[in-house]
């Protein structure tokens, strides 16, 4: 058994940055990853995906992203490689693939086990395993008879070149997958929950970065936040314009139920469908720490300041949205998290 000061489960965005404060602690530590190389969940990411932001928008602490070529935001393949050239430059002691299946607590501390039998004690534990593995679907997709997938599995629209699609989610992967699919797809139609709300075409994530700042900052003066104004949550990156171009960007409500080949709405209208691709979103991949009792029913953990669970002090939480740290879930915003946390285990 090995026996660490801390141990991060997860070596993805959060589980880097939390490495690199970590680091300057001089804390001894190991970072167990399931992956097979570096990357994180932007390894399994459809291919043509782009960040919202140019790359000084979107780097871990300490080394700026290098920016894409030719301006612009960077594509998927630019963040896979400057995540293990990360991990590289600050000489990260990740283990992979290492998949953890539980975390116990012990006399000494917590006990990290992993599938294979390997075990590490730790005197704090920094569970940083996101939610990519976690996928949400909705129970009816039972019903249907033919190909549906999650976003979290989907590659590229050419799969579906020829059949009627269902796009499932009105968020900013529903977006962009429409846009793409709809261009190889004999129909492509798009369901929301409610109406999807685009940002201007000049915003990106960098003023979503500085509403989320400026938000965070006036939550610790104990201001109120500053007003947001109604914006929108889709960002309208290049092939969401052009899918606007075409008239594509329009969505019907969700409809009642399934049926093998359909979906029926609840004025009994009936659309013909071969694949759905359900972009309904993501849980906390919290499966691991099941045994210590502390995930509630709404798939969370209570946490205190810098991510700290509430009802077991030696365990920080990392990197799994707002509930961990405004804006943790993005390389922009897991900066201030992961040192929150790393200082919390310091001072402890």
């Amino acid at each position: 058994m090995n026996d660490f000061d801390v141990v991060v489960v997860g070596a993805g965005q959060a589980g880097l940055a939390a490495g690199y404060f970590l680091r300057r602690q001089k804390l001894s530590f190991v970072i167990l990853d399931a992956g097979e190389a570096p990357g994180g969940a932007w390894r399994h990411a459809w291919d043509s995906l782009t960040l919202f932001s140019p790359a000084q928008y979107s780097s871990l602490p300490g080394w700026p992203m290098p920016p894409a070529s030719g301006g612009g935001s960077p594509a998927r393949d630019a963040v896979i490689a400057y995540l293990a050239a990360y991990e590289a430059r600050y000489e990260l002691p990740v283990r992979r693939p290492v998949r953890v299946a539980a975390v116990r607590r012990a006399e000494a501390g917590l006990v990290v086990a992993a599938e294979d039998g390997a075990r590490w004690t730790a005197r704090a534990v920094i569970s940083a395993t996101g939610t990519w593995s976690a996928p949400f679907i909705p129970p009816m997709s039972k019903d249907f008879a033919g190909t549906q997938i999650h976003s979290a599995r989907y590659r590229r629209p050419q799969d579906f070149a020829g059949l009627s699609v269902l796009v499932v989610g009105g968020g900013n992967s529903g977006a962009q997958i429409l846009a793409e699919v709809s261009r190889h797809a004999a129909r492509a139609t798009w369901v929301t929950e409610r109406p999807p709300v685009f940002l201007p075409d000049d915003v990106d994530g960098r003023v979503l970065f500085d509403r989320a700042t400026a938000r965070i900052i006036a939550e610790r003066e104990g201001r109120p936040p500053p007003p947001q104004g109604d914006l929108g949550n889709i960002v309208m990156v290049p092939p969401v314009v052009e899918a606007r171009s075409r008239g594509i960007l329009t969505s019907r409500p969700p409809f009642a139920r399934l049926e093998a080949d359909a979906a029926i709405w609840p004025d009994g209208s009936r659309l013909q469908v071969d694949a759905i691709i359900w972009c309904t979103g993501f849980r906390p991949a919290l499966g691991h720490l099941a045994p210590l009792g502390l995930v509630e029913p709404d798939g969370r953990v209570r946490v205190g300041a810098g991510g700290r669970a509430l009802a077991e002090p030696r365990l920080f939480l990392l990197g799994y949205g707002d509930w961990t740290g405004g804006a943790s879930a993005t390389l922009a915003g897991v900066t201030r998290a992961a040192r929150e946390a790393v200082a919390a285990i310091a001072a402890a």
